[in-house]
């Protein structure tokens, strides 16, 4: 997918978003809200291990950074606790592929991949799939969202 391409679908992307209001206009690194619970209570440890969505429970609850981070076990607890960093999410939990064109968005917990040990999370909604717009050219994507993650979580 060449150059203009990807930015005809960042501009389509951007726009969607914005009309739908699933444009965030928030500040910080992580993407959660006052209670800061990561990941919409979702566990970390099952997107990369098992390359499922799993909803946490309260009771197997870590806190690293300031953010609460639910698993579905005292096993997935403790593999976190031994090693937080191989689980965390990409671009602090935003969506991939708005940090790829320049913006962040909330994510859907059901729309994520699992790349070289790594978790992306996408937004999803009727007008827009933005995994699938990421596997368009994820090559190109993944680069762009790396140079915009170093300006946008300073």
């Amino acid at each position: 997918m060449n150059t203009i391409r990807i930015a005809i679908l960042a501009l389509i992307f951007l726009t969607t978003i914005s009309i739908s209001g699933y444009g965030q206009n928030v500040g910080g690194e992580y993407n959660v809200d006052d209670s800061k619970i990561a990941m919409d209570g979702y566990s970390p440890v099952s997107y990369i291990e098992l390359n499922l969505a799993q909803r946490g429970a309260k009771e197997y609850m870590s806190e690293y950074k300031g953010l609460k981070y639910y698993f579905t076990d005292a096993e997935q607890k403790a593999k976190f606790d031994a090693n937080p960093a191989k689980y965390l999410p990409q671009y602090g939990g935003w969506c991939a592929t708005g940090i790829a064109v320049g913006a962040k968005f909330r994510t859907d917990p059901n729309k994520f991949l699992v790349r070289d040990g790594k978790l992306y999370l996408f937004l999803y909604n009727l007008e827009v799939d933005a995994l699938q717009l990421w596997l368009g050219d994820e090559k190109k994507m993944k680069v762009n969202a790396e140079d915009n993650w170093k300006k946008m979580s300073k």
